[in-house]
Parts: structure tokens; sequence; C-alpha cells
């Protein structure tokens, strides 16, 4: 065999190794991106289902009061190092040394401070340091006068603890079953106060997995896929205290909440009017927003809801109320934030259209630069406004 014949036999040997090593790196390459992708798609998944008890329970007191200033009755705070909601137009509540105060809409704004005149309550001294929120309850009899009891529902998973919120007069036997979002509590709901003034009593319930009430067995949340039974077991309450009429109000995942109790609920018949304040009305259409806001791309989202999947059994890609209409249909009022970050506004328009042409009677109200359930919080009267004139033309004017 000569020079020649032996070259071409061993030269493509390592070529082939060559080949072999490249191939082996670009698989280890490919396990160690899916890993990652798993692996971030898991802890975005802890995020979306579960629970979190601290969210409201310890507030950032990222706002330092500047100054205080008086001028007539009227009373001004200056507050440095603005956060998330002091720079936000509206009214809030103002937070500090188990004190509270109602906030106003901005009179000054500079790059480091904000001014806000004080509609109710006490001012806090120059330099200490508060929590502006949009939550504006600390109970109903603190934050407004308003009598109420702790009550403890009956559910499958055992007593899960409400705030009742009596009323009286012709219209009491129409109780309002108060559902808030995720993370959220009772204290979110902030149509209470407008509520009670028509004469109608509100449950504001808990329901599995909230703090205080019972767990589930996976302990995750569900968005309304085995929550809504704990909506039925607050009716079943409510109808046992003398309730003829239901009213369902729900507030961002209390909205996908309600309307999967209308789509599955056996006792669906029995709702006659619903409010949803910034709903998530299409989980599908809440993941691709979310995942944009975040710069993920489209497969990492498609990945994170199959690991909730699996984690809970539960396809977000039915828990949609533009796709997957119930078929009883209340007539609903629906307040959306034009600004919100968690529940795009374009879903709520989407909503709207479809629900014309699928008989839904929905009321819509859009408030231009509001954020996340921050509808009231943007203008007050507005809201509280919409809230009379609905109820009082679609209830009953008796029990």
């Amino acid at each position: 065999m000569d020079t020649k014949e032996i070259d071409e036999e061993t030269a493509p040997k390592p070529r082939r190794k060559r080949r072999r090593i490249v191939l082996i790196v670009l698989a280890v390459l490919l396990v160690l991106v899916l890993g990652g992708a798993f692996v971030l798609a898991w802890r975005v998944s802890d995020l979306a289902v579960e629970p979190d008890h601290q969210y409201y329970t310890h507030p950032d007191h990222s706002d330092v009061v500047l100054a205080v200033k008086r001028a007539g009755a009227g009373t001004t705070v200056v507050i440095g190092s603005p956060g998330r909601y002091s720079r936000r137009h509206g009214t809030f509540r103002m937070l500090w040394d188990g004190t509270e105060a109602t906030i106003g809409d901005l009179t000054a704004e500079s790059p480091t401070s904000v001014e806000r005149p004080i509609l109710r309550g006490p001012a806090p001294s120059a330099g200490t340091t508060v929590t502006v929120t949009g939550v504006m309850m600390a109970d109903p009899k603190t934050s407004y006068g308003l009598d109420y009891t702790e009550v403890a529902v009956p559910t499958e998973l055992g007593p899960a603890p409400a705030w009742y919120v009596p009323a009286t007069g012709p219209a009491a036997s129409t109780w309002v079953i108060a559902v808030h979002g995720q993370n959220g509590r009772r204290n979110a709901m902030l149509a209470t106060p407008a509520l009670h003034r028509l004469g109608l009593p509100v449950l504001a319930i808990t329901y599995r997995n909230d703090e205080g009430a019972p767990a589930s067995e996976d302990g995750l949340m569900h968005y309304g896929d085995s929550e809504y039974r704990d909506v039925e077991s607050a009716v079943r309450y409510a109808q046992g205290q003398g309730a003829r009429r239901i009213v369902l109000y729900g507030g961002s995942m209390g909205g996908q909440i309600v309307g999967q109790f209308l789509a599955r609920s056996s006792l669906a018949g029995t709702v006659d009017a619903v409010l949803l304040d910034s709903p998530l009305l299409s989980m599908p259409m809440v993941g691709d927003f979310t995942a944009r806001n975040n710069g993920a791309p489209g497969p990492m989202a498609w990945l994170t809801n199959q690991v909730i999947r699996w984690r809970t059994g539960v396809d977000m890609n039915r828990l949609d109320l533009i796709g997957h209409p119930p078929a009883t249909k209340p007539p609903t009022l629906l307040f959306a934030g034009a600004a919100d970050q968690e529940a795009p506004v374009d879903m709520d328009r989407v909503f709207v259209d479809t629900a014309r042409k699928t008989q839904w009677p929905v009321e819509y109200h859009e408030f231009p630069g509001a954020g996340h359930v921050e509808s009231w919080n943007s203008d007050p009267a507005r809201y509280e406004q919409a809230v009379t004139a609905f109820f009082t033309r679609t209830l009953p004017r008796t029990g």
C-alpha cells in the first residue's frame, strides 16, 4: 500500500472526531438551555400559583414624609422618595405605625417628592416612613364606620372566614358575595361602601389557600378552577341566612373565579347581577401579556403554562371567558384601568365586543391612567356613581 492510499484511509478520522465533539457540545448546550428554561418556567409558575401571604402583610415602607403643610382647614403632606402609588393620580390610603389616612390627588410634583392633601384621618409627623397603597380598608368599621361581623362560611375543605357587612331596607335580601384577587384580602373590595349605601348586605369571603382559610391538598392557586366551589359555599351560606337574590363581585383573579362559578356551578342561575373590577377574563391573554412585558419569548410562556398544568392539573387555556363564555350571563358591570399592567385593557375591550355578540349584557367603564384594580382610586365619584346607577337600574326595588 503506498502513501497516497494510507492518507485517504486515515484522513477522514480526525474530521469524524471533530464532528462527534461538536455534536456532543451542542447536545450538552441544548440540555443546559432546556434545563435552564425549565427551571425558569418553574420559578415563574411559583409566582403564579403559590400563595404569598406576605404580599400585603409586610409592605415596603419606602415613602418618607418630608414636611406637613397646614393652611386653613386643609393639610398637605410632602412625600419624598415616592414609590409606586405615591405618584399615581387619584385617592389612596397612607399607613404608618398602626395609623391610616386617606390622601387625595397630587397637588405638586418634582423628581424627588410629591405633595398630596389629607382627605380623612390624622397627619404623620415629618420624618415618618409611610406606605401609600391602593387598598382602602383596614376593615369596614375602621375605615368607613360600617358595622360588620366576622363569620365562618362552611366549605368542602372546612370553615373559611368572611366579613359580613349588614344592611337594612327593601334590598336587604339581595346579598353581594365579594371575591378578592390573587394574594389579596377582603379589604381590597373597594365598592363595599357604595353597595352598602344601596342597602345591599356584603359578604366578603376568603377561599382555599387564603390566609386563615383552609388549604387545598396541593396548597396552590387554581385561578377559579377549584375556587369557584368556595363561592358556591358562600352562596349557600347566604341563602341559609335569608338571601333571596345574589350579586357576585369579583376583583382581579376574583373575576375569573366568578366567571368559573357562572360557567360551572349549578347555582349560577341564582345570580342576578355581576360586578367585575380589573378581572383576569382570559388567562391565556394574561399569560401572553405578562410574558411580553417581561421580555420573555413565546415558547417560555407556553412552557410556563405546561408547568402550571403539570403542577395543578389546571388547563389555563380553558380559563377564558372570551373563548369559553358561560351559559349563564347576568347583567354585568365591568371596570378596567387603561394603564393596567396585569390585566391588559385590550382583553377587556375584546371581552366587551364578544359579549355583545353572545347576548351578555355588559356595561363597560374604562378609567384613563388607572392601573390594576385602581379604577376607584383614580376617580371615586365616577366609580361609585356607576355602581349606584347600575344596581338601581338592574336589581328589583324590593327584596
